[in-house]
């Protein structure tokens, strides 16, 4: 059976997502700042009349910054029934994937990020590291999301 997931990058690194976890990608756009709120939050700001709140993946991950540019887009996904945006470097493709090209994370990584790695897809050598989106947040992230 076909997957189809989403590519993105992060520093460089592909990592992926089922895209049916995906309500849509835009571009970055106004992210207004919100006081108090936990370190990884970007902010807030107005898709089409929805306010939803904006995660740096990078911040999350703890991961390197760097300066938002054109190619920064925002993956919106129904976390805990309201949608977040995820901002990630660049969205580069959209797959199909053969189960026979996903593989169980290794236990190192599993370490890691043991909650939000679904898998590995190895595609001619390519590793994407495939993402759970709902499962970046933990439950008290979540509730201090839903908050703002």
């Amino acid at each position: 059976m076909a997957n189809q997931i989403v590519v993105f990058k992060l520093n460089n690194e592909d990592f992926c997502v089922d895209i049916n976890q995906v309500i849509e990608i835009i571009r970055l756009q106004t992210i207004i700042k919100v006081p108090d709120a936990p370190s990884f939050v970007e902010g807030i700001t107005n898709l089409r009349g929805t306010v939803i709140p904006i995660v740096d993946l990078k911040k999350r991950f703890k991961l390197p910054l760097s300066e938002k540019n054109d190619n920064n887009r925002i993956i919106v996904v129904n976390v805990t029934n309201k949608p977040v945006g995820f901002i990630v470097d660049s969205v580069t493709e959209v797959l199909h994937v053969d189960d026979s090209s996903i593989q169980e994370a290794p236990d190192i990584i599993k370490g890691i990020g043991k909650e939000y790695i679904n898998s590995i897809i190895n595609l001619n050598d390519r590793l994407i590291i495939n993402l759970d989106l709902h499962k970046v947040l933990t439950e008290k992230e979540k509730k201090e999301i839903e908050e703002m």
